[in-house]
């Protein structure tokens, strides 16, 4: 997640990520959650999976990134920006530390996952204004991809301008190089509604997670304390994943678009 507090636009008016959101309940009643069609990972031999923050990969992806990794296939995560907003105070030094403590989160979370050989490449694009650097992310992608079998990469339509820009520019290149793209939404578990009619429900399938990885990817969940802990008492520094948002994510299956 991308410490920048932002808005989302939906149909002509303005929700705030403090908003309450659809609960994990109202999630996990709809019958058609569970019956998505299964993708199966167990033969991908090699995948690219992109972070617009850290911690997005493991949300979304961090089971697949488990199981890819339990079968030896080749892993490249993306880091797409460091997830520390510039700090127009000047405060480069605070800066610094929010930095290094997201990298090392996101290094602990990615062994929880069985998934420490995993190469990062960290293109240290600008948190919350990486629409503005779309061209250069196309760029960056279509080199990272080339000779990967699958591409996986935030959904283009999730409502957080970092994460569509990164998925516009994932598709791009997934076509560029002919990789299979897979989307995986973040933000939508909390704006959208079951039988939503903004999001392509028919593209959608279930990544089904053992109990193992589900319990390997809660404790890599656990390792964001940064997202998931508030900064201080103030309500403007509460903390960016609730555990009403982190109930999403552990779920027995995660849910992708193709």
């Amino acid at each position: 997640m991308s410490t920048t507090r932002w808005t989302r636009w939906s149909s002509g008016h303005a929700h705030s990520v403090d908003d309450a959101g659809t609960s994990e309940t109202v999630w996990r009643g709809w019958p058609a959650l569970h019956e998505f069609p299964a993708l199966h990972v167990a033969d991908t031999r090699s995948a690219v999976v992109v972070a617009p923050h850290p911690d997005d990969e493991v949300l979304g992806f961090g089971g697949a990134i488990s199981m890819l990794a339990a079968t030896d296939a080749l892993l490249r995560i993306v880091a797409v920006t460091d997830g520390a907003a510039p700090d127009p105070g000047g405060g480069a030094p605070v800066r610094t530390e929010q930095v290094e403590r997201r990298i090392a989160e996101t290094e602990r979370a990615l062994e929880e996952l069985g998934a420490g050989d995993a190469e990062i490449v960290r293109l240290e694009l600008p948190d919350g204004r990486v629409a503005g650097a779309e061209a250069e992310l196309e760029l960056h992608l279509v080199e990272l991809c080339t000779g990967f079998e699958v591409c996986a990469a935030p959904w283009e339509g999730d409502m957080h301008p970092d994460h569509d820009a990164t998925g516009r520019a994932a598709r791009t290149a997934a076509d560029a190089v002919g990789a299979s793209l897979l989307e995986y939404p973040i933000w939508m578990w909390h704006w959208a509604l079951p039988d939503d009619g903004r999001v392509p429900w028919a593209d959608a399938h279930r990544i089904v997670l053992p109990e193992e990885v589900r319990a390997a990817k809660a404790a890599a969940i656990a390792c964001f304390t940064s997202q998931t802990r508030p900064l201080s008492g103030h309500a403007a520094e509460a903390a960016i994943l609730p555990p009403e948002m982190v109930a999403h994510f552990t779920r027995d299956a995660e849910v992708v678009f193709t």
